[in-house]
């Protein structure tokens, strides 16, 4: 007997058995390489987003690029969202900006249009809504800071033609820059409320403020005794207090930077003041106060609901 003999017989070729093996090593395979894909992808998703919240990452990209937004649309009441939208690539956060108007007017947009502000995975900010190309009456008076449009003389005239009753939006800007007790003392004798503070001169382009809705929302929050304008600016600095020199980068998209934000913390100066509680017979005393260089009327309302 040879060993040729010991051989189980060779099985005819079958090719319909042949192609059914091929067909479910080819699914087997694929379903392999499929399975792996998705533990790939999830593994880069889920990474992703730990690796952007690290720490206190997204906390932090609300701190500081959600009130650079509010810094770089002063004629806006702006809202930030504090959560994030986190994908492999980015980062976002959501506002809702409603322009601001003499109280009693009429608001599009009640509750605020809401756009999306987005921060890419290595930090980076995108494309940012509103700013330099969603000018309101407000920034365009703030920008006039400090260039000697509307001097004294034209806007007591603009003032003298405007019913008293009326209330106003306004920007009173000063002869020379107050300290923040100097400017409580002045709102004291005048009457009036610095609604939100302009902590530099810079003509024809949008200066830092800092005040109402432009204000870091997670700082402490002000007592029933607090000053208001101290206790802001203390609010200001504290904001710039957290601020790095790699933000830097992204303030500029903002027009803004660590250098003259630093200095405005540090001078504590009020350049001017935004006040849209006041009335066109308040500002007729205002702006004959020695301290007042000008008054520039941003928005007008009749308060309907006044008798």
């Amino acid at each position: 007997m040879t060993d040729h003999d010991l051989l189980p017989p060779i099985p005819d070729f079958d090719p319909r058995t042949t192609r059914r093996a091929v067909r479910r090593g080819v699914a087997r395979t694929a379903i392999t390489v499929l399975a792996a894909l998705l533990v790939l992808v999830l593994a880069a998703t889920v990474g992703s987003g730990l690796i952007q919240r690290r720490g206190d990452r997204e906390e932090r990209m609300t701190d500081v690029l959600g009130t650079a937004f509010k810094i770089y649309n002063p004629g806006y009441d702006i809202e930030v969202s504090n959560w994030g939208a986190t994908t492999p690539l980015s980062m976002s956060f959501t506002v809702a900006a409603r322009p601001v108007r003499a109280v009693g007017g009429f608001v599009e947009g009640y509750g605020g249009v809401e756009h999306v502000v987005t921060q890419d995975f290595f930090g980076h900010v995108g494309r940012l809504p509103l700013g330099h190309y969603a000018g309101t009456t407000l920034s365009t008076a703030l920008m006039n800071v400090g260039t000697g449009n509307q001097p004294k003389e034209d806007s007591r005239k603009v003032l003298a033609r405007l019913p008293a009753g009326l209330n106003a939006l306004a920007v009173v800007e000063f002869a020379k820059p107050l300290t923040a007790d100097e400017l409580v003392a002045f709102t004291a004798r005048n009457k009036s409320d610095a609604e939100k503070v302009v902590l530099e001169r810079r003509p024809t382009s949008i200066p830092i403020t800092w005040g109402g809705t432009t204000m870091w929302d997670r700082a402490l929050m002000r007592g029933a005794d607090d000053e208001p304008i101290t206790s802001d600016l203390a609010n200001f600095r504290r904001w710039v207090g957290i601020l790095k020199d790699y933000d830097d980068d992204n303030l500029h998209d903002f027009d803004l930077s660590l250098a003259r934000l630093r200095k405005a913390a540090d001078d504590g100066l009020v350049y001017a003041y935004v006040d849209s509680l006041v009335t066109i017979g308040e500002l007729r005393k205002v702006i004959e106060d020695p301290l007042v260089r000008t008054v520039r009327v941003a928005d007008l309302a009749y308060d309907l609901e006044r008798p």
